[in-house]
């Protein structure tokens, strides 16, 4: 045989080889000294991780694996992802029940690391009492690119800490947490995607969390509910990136996601305070926050910043349903006179429906402190039995108004002369009167909106609905769908609230 002959040979046997060991398998019934074929499947998901380089795909059958998880190796773009990912039909699970963090500890840890997905687990039952302990369920952190995160099902992560040492300090645990720390790269293009999470103890931190030099990322189709802090948190100004330019999140779409009881009450780092968020940017810039569906929280949207002489910056929430949250439905400007900015923020085309059901006073929409050049148009806002609409906390510089608030549709059940508008100074009581006295909503009107069944939670609009065709789309960045995707724009018109009628 000519040897041109025989290295062809061997390279069509080495393609093929590298081909069939582009899948490995790993099973409760493997041994991590198998070739990780379907037949004889590795034992750990760990040896998988150690083991899978780029292009390869992890498949892992139905059980509970005992172990916690670092991803050792990168995809790149050339030759695909590394995927982890449960057998079709099974639901591999990551239980750390037997395990303490050490620090910050994730069940599953991907640390400087690209091209990456994880789909299908279950991530569960990670807890501890100690107060400078985090545990995680996935941790992702440093630098990186095309890291995704697909329908994984993370709940139990708990830091049971029952001290604070102030107010809103306590112990922290994460769901999925995201951290960019490096001052140079950021982690990019990164997706959350379908993922539920769930009955988790947070303490002072989140949910789900992307902190720092994170950019263009999409946190989207998420279930999250029934945590005792934050849904979903959108970071900047922490220290978290050494680098302060870079020490915020940005450029990122928060879109399709269902958040639902979420409170702080009884948290021991909050105790009685029902403070905690739907979905909140604290410090983020240029985020698009649509067609979320948030109840039964404490803050349904909330856009602010912790830090003085920070701002929450160019974010625009619109074509989300938000109702019965225990305070405000939507609030903007950092919480105290001392913290930080929220500008250039659109806050259009939403639904608003009795929140507040705490009575903390708190309104429909809260304008707090340090505000300038946003926006709230095209919302329906039905308030509840107090027929509390706007709180202003802030005096109003009038040279940079904190919002410009018009061609909304306002109502609640005892009409128009009853409605409260809380300013800085007074409450003023009538619609007539607080559109004179502020010059705000002189194009709104105070009526029925005519939702379809408001004790299902239907908030779709009859037919005779006065929101229909009279919202504005002078320079007002209403998108292409509404909260369900139908067209947002109809013949040239299109309706207040987060519903576009067929």
């Amino acid at each position: 045989m000519k040897f041109s002959t025989l290295l062809i040979l061997l390279t069509c046997v080495s393609a093929a080889l590298g081909q069939t060991n582009s899948s490995f398998y790993v099973a409760t019934t493997g041994n991590d000294s198998n070739p990780g074929t379907p037949a004889a499947p590795w034992r750990t998901i760990q040896h998988a991780a150690d083991t899978a380089r780029a292009g390869s795909t992890v498949h892992v059958r139905g059980g509970v694996y005992e172990e916690l998880v670092s991803i050792n190796a990168s995809g790149n773009a050339s030759d695909g992802f590394i995927t982890f990912r449960s057998y079709p039909g099974e639901t591999a699970v990551l239980d750390a029940a037997h395990f303490t963090p050490t620090d910050r500890t994730g069940v599953l840890t991907i640390q400087n690391k690209s091209y990456v997905r994880i789909e299908g687990f279950e991530i569960r039952n990670f807890r501890t009492p100690e107060h400078r302990l985090a545990p995680l369920g996935i941790n992702v952190i440093g630098a990186g690119s095309h890291i995704e995160l697909l329908k994984n099902n993370i709940h139990h992560i708990e830091n049971n800490f029952e001290g604070r040492d102030a107010p809103g300090s306590g112990g922290n645990g994460f769901g999925i947490a995201v951290y960019g720390t490096d001052a140079k790269t950021p982690i990019t293009d990164l997706i959350i995607d379908g993922n539920e999470v769930h009955h988790l103890k947070t303490g002072s931190s989140e949910s789900l969390v992307v902190n720092g030099n994170v950019t263009n990322f999409r946190i989207t189709h998420n279930v999250v509910h029934d945590n005792n802090n934050i849904g979903i948190d959108v970071i900047g100004f922490e220290r978290t990136a050494p680098e302060p330019a870079v020490d915020q999140a940005r450029d990122g779409v928060v879109s399709g996601n269902l958040v639902y009881n979420i409170t702080s009450r009884g948290n021991p780092a909050y105790r009685n305070d029902e403070s905690s968020d739907g979905i909140y940017v604290d410090g983020g810039t240029r985020i698009l926050i649509e067609q979320n569906v948030i109840h039964n929280v404490d803050f349904g949207i909330e856009l602010a910043s912790e830090h003085k002489d920070r701002a929450t910056s160019y974010i625009t929430a619109r074509n989300n349903l938000v109702y019965h949250c225990h305070t405000a439905g939507v609030s903007i400007g950092g919480y105290a006179p001392e913290r930080g900015h929220t500008e250039h923020s659109n806050v259009v085309n939403n639904t608003l429906y009795e929140n507040d059901t705490s009575a903390t006073g708190s309104g429909e929409f809260q304008m707090q402190w340090n505000m300038a050049d946003n926006v709230f148009e095209n919302n329906i806002v039905y308030a509840g039995p107090r027929c509390l609409f706007s709180v202003t906390k802030s005096q109003v510089d009038k040279s940079r108004p904190p919002a410009v608030i018009d061609h909304n549709l306002y109502y609640c059940a005892s009409g128009a002369k009853a409605s409260n508008w809380a300013g800085a100074s007074a409450t003023v009581t009538g619609f007539e009167q607080y559109v004179e006295s502020t010059g705000n909503d002189r194009h709104s009107r105070f009526l029925d909106p005519h939702f379809v069944d408001t004790a299902a939670k239907d908030f779709h609009l009859q037919s005779d609905s006065p929101a229909i065709a009279a919202g504005t789309l002078a320079g007002v960045p209403v998108g292409e769908l509404d909260v369900e995707g139908t067209p947002r724009v109809k013949s040239g018109n299109i309706d207040i609230g987060c519903y576009q009628k067929r």
